[in-house]
């Protein structure tokens, strides 16, 4: 038996910041970084909410740490915010979910994403780094209670973040229909997402703003379809490339995708099959689909000017080398290998590194 549910209340599209003029609560936090604390943009939002104060902790940076959160934690529990809004991209989501998980009394929270990738708006996931190893902590009690999707938060995104952001959707489709614990619930977010992703990323990336309220949405929706699938190597491995050399996630992903199609392709031939065909791209046998889907990642990957290899990322031949074994210690403690279609072993992932130094 599966289950499967629908959590948070999402609210999306234009004006969807609104909904904060309808939230209950004296005391707001604003879990972000020091761009939007300093933009104005954090303390804007959270006074959104009607009659509230609002206390901006603005010191989360990329892959943030245990020890940051609990900075957080510590300052949520002493004011008494009874609402808690992460503003930004992956980390404030980590960081705020680490925040809400320690808290006595839980905040109202609210996960307002402002790239269109991780998906942690809607996931049980948050992913906390601690002496270089990035912890991937996975509870219901994570859940935020609203995302808020307003495709206004989008117009300015760099290029480089609109094409890391987008190849980590495609990673969450792909890993999901693939997992053990996919259903059809799951196949059926990741299929749209993927598609919607797929088709409308290179348009998003050359500066096209009416496409990016449907890549926020696959974002979403590729975060529902894994929460409740799971993942697969990719993520392993990328989370722990990212822990040790602190290369953006998305782009780690993209580098190793299409060897880990190709590893999982035996297991799983048919979902990538058809995951090819709902996204456009031909081939007369499954094989010749799988083969098409590799080639049409690698197309994107060069497209959206992404590195092919680990090398190209900036990661030394001889750093990874001295690295390998705990590398792979670590992917193989992932949760996310547990879910892979297949089992993998320690010499298939310490392979697949070396495939795409």
């Amino acid at each position: 038996m599966q289950t499967f549910h629908c959590k948070p209340r999402i609210f999306y599209g234009d004006g969807a910041l609104e909904q904060l003029g309808r939230c209950q609560g004296r005391s707001v936090l604003v879990v972000t970084d020091r761009y939007f604390a300093q933009s104005g943009l954090a303390q804007a939002v959270g006074s959104r909410v009607p009659g509230a104060s609002v206390t901006v902790f603005s010191e989360v940076t990329p892959d943030p740490s245990a020890e940051l959160a609990a900075r957080g934690a510590a300052l949520c529990a002493r004011n008494g915010h009874d609402v808690l809004i992460a503003l930004g991209g992956g980390s404030p989501m980590d960081c705020a979910k680490g925040i809400v998980y320690v808290q006595e009394q839980r905040p109202l929270f609210i996960a307002i994403p402002t790239t269109s990738g991780t998906g942690s708006e809607v996931t049980s996931f948050s992913i906390l780094s601690h002496n270089g190893v990035k912890h991937p902590i996975v509870d219901d009690a994570l859940l935020p209670d609203w995302a808020i999707l307003d495709p206004s938060l989008l117009q300015q995104l760099p290029q480089p973040l609109i094409a890391d952001a987008g190849m980590d959707v495609l990673a969450h489709c792909l890993e999901a229909v693939a997992s053990k614990n996919a259903s059809p619930f799951s196949d059926g977010y990741a299929s749209m997402a993927f598609r919607w992703c797929y088709q409308n990323l290179p348009r998003s990336y050359d500066g096209d703003a009416s496409v990016r309220g449907a890549v926020h949405a696959a974002a979403t929706m590729a975060g529902l379809a894994f929460d409740h699938a799971g993942l697969g190597v990719s993520h392993a491995l990328a989370h722990a490339l990212g822990g040790r050399f602190h290369v953006a996630h998305g782009r780690l992903n993209g580098i190793l995708l299409p060897a880990v199609l190709e590893y999982n392709g035996s297991t799983c031939l048919g979902q990538y099959a058809e995951l090819a065909r709902v996204a456009g791209i031909e081939g007369g046998t499954e094989r010749l689909l799988l083969r098409n889907l590799i080639t049409a990642i690698k197309r994107l990957r060069r497209r959206l000017h992404l590195p092919e290899t680990l090398t190209a990322a900036g990661i030394a031949p001889a750093d990874l080398d001295s690295a390998l074994d705990a590398l792979v210690t670590a992917a193989l403690a992932d949760p996310c290998c547990k879910t892979n279609p297949r089992t993998p072993t320690r010499q298939d992932l310490t392979d697949l590194l070396r495939q795409v130094r």
